[in-house]
């Protein structure tokens, strides 16, 4: 059965879905996207995810087509109309189409478009939240505005793309030797002194919004936490690793590069976090 989709003021089936071959998104990678999940039907951390949305557009000067009060209705009319049970919300913003191709922004009336799509996804009951995801590493050759939640994924498609060749289920990229982010997600480890570690937030990285939640739940219980950025070296010589995503929540990594990470096997802090973020989404979705 063919879901439904908004396409700029319209809910259609995602098959009749069309934009503008003159779209910017299509052109240029001139947009902006975000991604929710849905638990019982209900949004998880959205309003994290609408202030990022409204930052990253206002870093490329972009205007959002509704407020983000409208935003919120049109992604629960459509988990309504799909019976989106557990899944996800697609949502991207570009700014629209002009008459023809020119490199700066259009001048004139041109509306920014606005795509919305669900698709449903079991987050919770995931096989590789107990067994764990293997990781590779690849060099980080994205451009420097990372913050920025750019529909430009080229570089992202690329690391998935050969972690999906090598049999692992995320990339971890790398600059200077240490790790940034994975090509979807945040990278996390947990050292020998039991302390939490993530890359500190700045143009490298994406501000991750389960990355944040995470982070606030860990502090909550008095667990030591620290932003800096970590080697290879150090994953390997660390207890566990884990990464965080909409998406996947709290996911263990029990091999970087082949290599495992403590005994190989999803280790007690990644599975108690992942554990607390289930409470918390399932506590907080709206």
């Amino acid at each position: 059965m063919d879901s439904i989709a908004y396409v700029n003021g319209s809910f259609v089936p995602l098959s009749e879905a069309k934009i503008s071959v003159l779209d910017r998104g299509f052109l240029f990678a001139d947009g902006i996207y975000e991604v929710s999940a849905v638990l019982d039907g209900k949004l998880v951390d959205n309003a994290s995810h609408l202030a990022r949305l409204e930052r990253s557009v206002g870093e490329i000067s972009l205007r959002l087509p509704e407020t983000l009060e409208r935003v919120t209705e049109i992604q629960k009319e459509l988990i309504a109309r799909n019976k989106v049970a557990s899944g996800l919300v697609y949502l991207q913003v570009t700014r629209g189409a002009d008459k023809g191709r020119d490199f700066p922004f259009p001048k004139g009336d041109v509306k920014s478009s606005l795509v919305m799509f669900t698709s449903a996804k079991d987050i919770i009951n995931a096989a590789s939240a107990k067994t764990g995801i293997k990781v590779i590493t690849v060099p980080d050759i994205r451009w420097e505005r990372r913050d920025i939640k750019s529909v430009a994924l080229l570089a992202q498609v690329l690391a998935k793309q050969a972690a999906a060749e090598a049999g692992a289920g995320e990339a971890w990229m790398l600059q200077e030797g240490y790790v940034t982010e994975g090509g979807s997600s945040t990278a996390f480890i947990l050292t020998k002194d039991d302390v939490i570690v993530t890359r500190k937030n700045s143009n490298a990285i994406l501000p991750g919004c389960t990355r944040k939640a995470v982070i606030a739940l860990a502090e909550e219980r008095q667990l030591r936490v620290e932003e800096r950025s970590f080697t290879v070296a150090e994953a390997l010589a660390a207890k566990e690793a884990f990464i965080t995503s909409a998406s996947q929540f709290v996911q263990p990594v029990v091999t970087v590069d082949g290599k495992a990470i403590g005994d190989g096997k999803p280790g007690p802090m990644a599975t108690r976090l992942r554990e607390i973020y289930v409470e918390f989404a399932k506590a907080t979705a709206v």
